[in-house]
């Protein structure tokens, strides 16, 4: 069994290095951000949603199987979903369902 005292002390260092981590930035750039770092903020999701759905359709076979319409309606329906509500929780809830309705049932 594992000592209360041990596991108070590691939720204690877990807790204390979480807010390190949080407030680090603050103290770091206190007199303002620099450029590099907004230029990173502003293009940074822009280049992981790139790489997301890049590393989702990788296995994607349009020469066999189901050619790839299941992930295609899926990707469409996201991107819809998305422009219309601009909602990620939405867009991404309604790509999976739409996915996996299509993989489960119809294909």
């Amino acid at each position: 069994m594992i000592d209360a005292g041990y596991s108070l002390a590691q939720i204690a260092v877990i807790a204390g290095v979480t807010a390190l981590i949080r407030f680090l930035p603050f103290l770091v750039f206190h007199k303002g951000t620099p450029k590099a770092v907004l230029y990173l903020g502003e293009v940074l999701p822009y280049a992981i949603i790139g790489m997301l759905v890049v590393y989702c359709l990788k296995n994607v076979s349009f020469i066999s199987g189901t050619h790839g319409i299941p992930e295609g309606l899926s990707v469409l329906l996201v991107v819809l979903l998305h422009r219309w509500r601009h909602n990620t929780l939405l867009s991404i809830a309604g790509g999976t369902v739409c996915y996996m309705v299509l993989v489960q049932a119809v294909f």
